[in-house]
């Protein structure tokens, strides 16, 4: 997703057959996979790595098994919401209850919203928030979608150290997962902030980010093609006067960490998700719940 390459097969990635035979080969460098690894390359997901390195099968392969190493140490998949909620308290990011006009999975992040000091954490942080969209992307979907709104946002918003370590893991561990990034609203100083992020980004990934104006017709018109405007929050330039509610939104990420512990199988060297948010579960008083953005 965010390295460089050139375009020197951009035939054979629409045919299916010489799709199927690289993701063949992949398979056999790979050699016999157990556990959650088997269970992490599936057939789109080693698409996804072979794309991202223009189908070549070796450079996927360092590729995916530098992936698969990182998996092993950083267990992302075992994090849960209550060692990291405390990150989204503000709904600087999480995962929107509305899709785009393709039924794509959609990050909302607001990053003028920062609430934490602590590079590790907010780290964890994103890593939760994108295994958590991976986990709700519809059948047949690969790519999700992201909307940043820059209300707030200040140079000090997100350190660059931050910033550069989040790139490293979207782009060495995540390939090809983004299908575009709609910025909202970004003031000027964003350019210069822009301007030192991007060369760390693959030229096709610049791509897809859209840069988008309130007060810019014909920006706004990219926005009412990709999402339904009576189902997006009005600071967002839609019609939904709809707010992120912390509560509502930590006990629907408490019930999909349940389905990532299921998923995936719990852990056996500390409690899972699921015995933890149950306990939990039990131990909190009934809430009334409101919408949620």
């Amino acid at each position: 997703m965010f390295r460089r390459r050139h375009n020197n097969h951009v035939i054979q990635e629409h045919d299916i057959a010489y799709q199927e035979e690289k993701i063949n080969e992949l398979k056999a460098a790979i050699g016999p996979l157990s556990g959650r690894s088997q269970k992490f390359c599936t057939d789109p997901c080693l698409r996804r790595y072979l794309k991202d390195r223009n189908w070549n099968v070796l450079k996927s392969k360092t590729m995916l098994e530098e992936t698969l190493r990182w998996r092993s140490s950083y267990k992302p998949e075992e994090i849960c919401w209550h060692e990291v909620g405390h990150e989204g308290e503000t709904g600087k990011a999480y995962r929107a209850n509305f899709r785009d006009r393709e039924g794509r999975t959609v990050l909302v992040m607001r990053p003028g919203n920062q609430n934490s000091s602590s590079h590790e954490s907010q780290l964890r942080y994103s890593v939760y928030i994108l295994e958590n969209a991976m986990l709700n992307l519809p059948e047949g979907q690969e790519e999700m979608v992201w909307l940043v709104d820059f209300t707030g946002w200040s140079v000090g918003s997100v350190p660059m150290k931050t910033a550069r370590a989040t790139i490293n893991i979207l782009q060495n561990h995540y390939p090809e997962t983004l299908a575009a990034a709609f910025l909202y609203n970004p003031p000027r100083i964003f350019e210069v902030f822009w301007k030192a992020a991007k060369v760390f980004l693959d030229p096709s990934t610049v791509q897809k980010m859209k840069f988008v104006y309130p007060n810019d017709g014909q920006s706004m018109e990219v926005m009412k093609k990709h999402f339904d405007l009576d189902m997006l929050p009005m600071e967002l330039g839609g019609k939904m006067d709809i707010k992120y509610d912390h509560r509502e939104y930590s006990e629907a990420m408490r019930s999909d960490d349940i389905k990532m512990a299921n998923f995936w199988g719990s852990s056996v060297e500390k409690p899972s998700c699921e015995n933890v948010e149950r306990s939990s579960a039990a131990a909190a008083s009934p809430e009334s719940s409101s919408s949620l953005a």
